[in-house]
C-alpha cells in the first residue's frame, strides 16, 4: 500500500501545483494532508496567524472541496482543529473499507478558540482504521502546535506528546503516524515516540531535511513518520516536489499478519 503524507501550507506555493501533484499521485490508498481549508473565516482577514498576517486570497479557502473532488475515488475525512473550516484532512481508495474513523485533542480542547495569534489553536490528532486481508490498520494524521518559539521541547508540547502517546499506546492495531509534529529530531517527544516502540523512519532513513527552498528558516525538520510493530516498510521516501514549504513524504509498506498489539 502507499501513503502520501503532506503539509499543503493552504495551497499558498499555488493551487494548480498543489492539485497537479496530488494527481500525480491519485494511485495512493491514504492521502493525509495537514493545513487544510474548507471555508474563508470571516472577520479574520489580516489577523497573525503562524507569525504572519492571515491573508485569504493567497490561500485555498475551500481546498478541502478542490481536493475532494479532484481525487474522487477515495473517501474524504475532514477533522477540524481550529473553528469548523481549517484542520486536517485524509482520503482513503474506496477500494477500502473504512471501519473507525475520528480524532482525539492532545493540545487544549475541541471548540478552544486562543488568543492573540491564530496559530495558537488546539492540535487533534486524525485516525481511520481500515479493514484489509491481513487484519485491521490504523492511519493517523498528526499538527503538532507551534509556540512561535523553534521546534524544540517546552512544557506544552511534553503534555501534548504525553496525550498522544496515551491514544496511540491504547490502540490495539497496528498503524502508521505521519505530519507535521513541529518538532526537531533531538527534541524529547521524538525520543518519547521512540522509547514506545514506534519506528521514527526519519531516523531511520537518514533524512537530511523535510522543507523544501520555501521554507527561508534554518529548522530543516519538521514532518515525520511512525509505524508500529506489524507494519512492514519497503520504501520510504522525502519526494523533491516543491508544492509547499513542507516537503511531502511517500511511504510505501504493507500490513503483516500479526495478533493485535497489547
Amino acid at each position: 500500500m502507499k501513503l502520501i503524507c503532506l503539509n499543503a501550507w493552504g495551497g499558498r506555493a499555488g493551487e494548480a501545483k498543489l492539485l497537479a501533484f496530488l494527481d500525480a499521485h491519485r494511485d495512493a490508498d491514504f492521502v493525509c494532508l495537514q493545513e487544510i481549508w474548507s471555508a474563508p473565516y470571516e472577520g479574520l482577514e489580516g489577523a497573525p496567524a503562524g507569525g504572519r498576517p492571515l491573508a485569504q486570497d493567497t490561500i485555498m479557502v475551500t481546498g478541502k472541496q478542490a481536493i475532494g473532488a479532484l481525487l474522487d475515488r477515495h473517501a474524504v475525512f475532514f477533522h477540524p482543529h481550529h473553528l469548523d473550516g481549517y484542520g486536517l484532512m485524509t482520503l482513503v481508495s474506496k477500494e477500502l473499507e473504512v471501519v473507525e474513523s475520528g480524532d482525539v485533542f492532545v493540545h487544549r480542547e475541541r471548540g478552544d478558540i486562543p488568543e492573540g495569534d491564530i496559530g495558537h489553536h488546539a492540535r487533534n490528532v486524525q485516525f481511520v482504521t481500515v479493514r484489509t486481508p491481513q487484519g485491521l490498520l490504523g492511519v493517523m494524521s498528526f499538527h503538532g502546535l507551534w509556540n512561535g518559539q523553534g521546534k524544540g521541547d517546552s512544557p506544552d508540547r511534553l503534555a501534548q506528546s504525553r496525550r498522544l502517546l496515551d491514544f496511540l499506546c491504547s490502540r490495539r492495531e497496528p498503524f502508521l503516524l505521519c505530519g507535521d509534529f513541529n518538532l526537531a529530531p533531538d527534541a524529547t517527544s521524538m525520543r518519547m515516540l521512540a522509547e514506545a516502540g514506534f519506528r521514527n523512519l526519519v531516523a531511520e532513513y537518514g533524512v537530511s531535511s523535510t522543507r523544501t527552498s520555501l521554507y527561508p528558516r534554518p529548522e530543516r525538520f519538521a514532518d515525520y513518520a511512525f509505524v508500529s510493530p506489524g507494519v512492514e516498510v519497503r520504501d520510504f521516501r522525502v519526494l523533491p516536489d516543491e508544492v509547499s514549504d513542507h516537503a511531502p513524504l511517500m511511504l510505501d509498506f504493507e500490513l503483516l499478519p500479526a495478533s493485535p498489539r497489547g
